[in-house]
């Protein structure tokens, strides 16, 4: 058995490439997000300049360059395409599982270890990120083991090396995403503490050094910046943070208990079995302190973003890791004292699972039942009744998805009954993991051509061309990476009104909604309409 135990990270490692990197370019980029960090680390090839985070080939003071270094070094080995953009988030995900087997082992066993990799990857959500290019899987990996190794710290070793460890990962999230790391990990600490009544190890020396790495990690780009005279970027960087805060930014706004259900809903089934975990006490848990430190995580990411106004899913996407933990607890426990789940974890499984399973069947029936919604005038925007006519062939294959759910939770309702507990968790770990993979193949892809492929293959269209290209009516990346933009050698190309009605040298091309056309044309009568698809217009405005 040992000699099984020694191979289990590598068996993890290699199911983890196997999960994450099939497929990992079949779908376009998704605008915002990932079109946004791909274009920046192909800004970053085309021109050489590593040091500053750009789009258009103008400064981007939003988001440090960790994240979007690691993409470019992927486009260097692969080719600028979406495989190289995702890839960093799919090596990603073999890191974070085997951190967590590393952690789970260490604080309780393998067992442990083994069942909070399969509560994590088995989720809906975080198997989803690591097949993205959007930059939090890497964030959150590097809070979460920050936050870990100060807890060892200040619970167990009063070693230098966890000060050290600790600091760098904390350092190395600020690099990735900014300082909202810090208020995080300072938020969970701080109540922690609190709840420790001030029992804690803390030797100023360390916290000196702690301070000194993380400075040096986490601000050395933000030094190099201010060295290089670039006040300006980061000063429109600290204002953008507030503005995350304080307004819902890009229309990303949302009900009260947002990322509540967010959590929830896109955490399961691991959100479902980690129910038992709140209600139970802390006598029977293996590792009292930990359990403590998840859920004053969980609660400090979920009251934290609510309080944010900009709501976006991927922003509570920390909540995952407390919520693996205490789901991996609770089958830990019931794996060693057998009792069946009360009827509202089932009731809560089951409504998941139902939902998912209707939701997904009723896929391949999409072309009958767009055609009915817009006949009945369930759609009043035009844009969207646009996207709908999309040519888009739904497989009866997407059944299988639904299918997985169903053997999955009849498997729950077996093996409840009977109760074996852990084999209820592997069934509703099994069924999600073939569902959202069969999701991402044949599902994922299909949303795409309703939701921006016409915009794609515009740009794709008029790549070699010389010309230059923007959007219109609405903020878009895909003009940038889809038609491989070059640096322009007039600076007026940075003036979208010099490009609307200016004097311009070479021809102009501009995307916009269907919605928007009308008014744009009328206003801008240089511009001739090319071609209209899906809701997107592409017009043309020559010297």
């Amino acid at each position: 058995m040992n000699r099984i135990i020694k191979y289990i990270p590598l068996l993890i490692a290699v199911a983890a490439l196997a999960l994450f990197l099939p497929f990992l370019g079949s779908v376009h980029l998704f605008d915002w997000d990932e079109i946004n960090f791909a274009e920046s680390a192909r800004e970053m090839l085309v021109t050489g300049d590593y040091l500053t985070v750009q789009i258009n080939y103008q400064p981007f003071w939003e988001k440090p360059p960790l994240f979007i270094w690691m993409q470019a070094f992927s486009m260097h080995l692969f080719g600028v395409n979406e495989f190289a953009a995702r890839f960093p988030n799919a090596l990603c995900g073999v890191f974070t599982l085997l951190f967590l087997y590393v952690v789970g082992k260490r604080e309780v066993n393998w067992r442990f270890g083994l069942l909070w990799v399969l509560s994590y990857a088995g989720s809906l959500l975080p198997f989803f990120y690591f097949k993205s290019a959007i930059i939090d899987p890497w964030f959150n990996l590097f809070i979460f083991a920050a936050l870990y190794f100060a807890y060892t710290y200040l619970v167990r070793s009063v070693s230098v090396l966890n000060v050290f460890l600790s600091a760098l990962a904390l350092g190395l999230a600020v690099l990735t995403k900014g300082p909202v790391a810090i208020l995080l990990m300072t938020l969970a600490l701080a109540v922690f503490y609190f709840q420790k009544r001030y029992k804690l190890n803390l030797k100023w020396s360390h916290a000196a050094l702690f301070m000194l790495v993380l400075i040096g990690v986490g601000g050395f780009w933000f030094l190099l910046q201010i060295l290089n005279g670039n006040y300006a970027l980061i000063k429109a960087f600290i204002t953008y943070q507030v503005r995350l805060f304080l307004t819902e930014d890009a229309g990303h706004g949302g009900f009260l208990l947002y990322h509540f259900v967010v959590v929830f809903v896109g955490m399961f089934p691991a959100s479902v079995f980690a129910l038992p975990a709140f209600a139970k006490s802390n006598s029977g848990i293996p590792s009292g302190d930990l359990l403590r430190l998840m859920e004053i995580l969980l609660g400090v990411v979920l009251i934290l973003f609510t309080v944010v106004n900009t709501k976006i899913v991927h922003y509570s996407s920390l909540a995952y890791f407390p919520v693996s933990f205490m789901a991996a607890w609770v089958m830990y426990y019931r794996s060693r004292h057998p009792q069946k789940f009360s009827s509202f974890v089932l009731g809560s499984y089951y409504f998941l699972a139902v939902m998912f399973i209707v939701l997904i069947g009723l896929l391949p029936f999409a072309n009958v039942l767009k055609e009915q919604f817009i006949e009945d005038g369930w759609l009043n925007d035009a844009f969207a009744r646009a996207n709908l006519q999309a040519q888009v062939y739904w497989t009866p294959w997407i059944f299988a998805a639904s299918v997985s759910l169903l053997i999955s939770a009849a498997g729950v309702y077996v093996y409840n009954r009977k109760k074996e507990s852990l084999k209820v968790y592997v069934s509703a770990i099994a069924g999600s993991l073939v569902f959202v993979f069969i999701a991402l193949i044949l599902v994922v892809p299909r949303i795409e051509a309703y939701s921006q492929r016409a915009a794609v293959e515009f740009m794709k269209s008029i790549r070699t061309e010389d010309a230059y290209v923007f959007s219109y009516g609405y903020k878009s990346y895909v003009p940038y990476f889809y038609a491989e933009v070059r640096p322009a050698e007039n600076k007026l190309a940075y003036d979208k009104q010099w490009l609307l009605s200016g004097k311009i040298d070479k021809p102009v091309y501009c995307i916009t909604k269907n919605t928007k056309a009308a008014a744009f044309f009328n206003t801008f009568n240089g511009f001739k309409k090319l071609d209209e698809k899906n809701g997107f217009v592409l017009a043309i405005r020559y010297p």
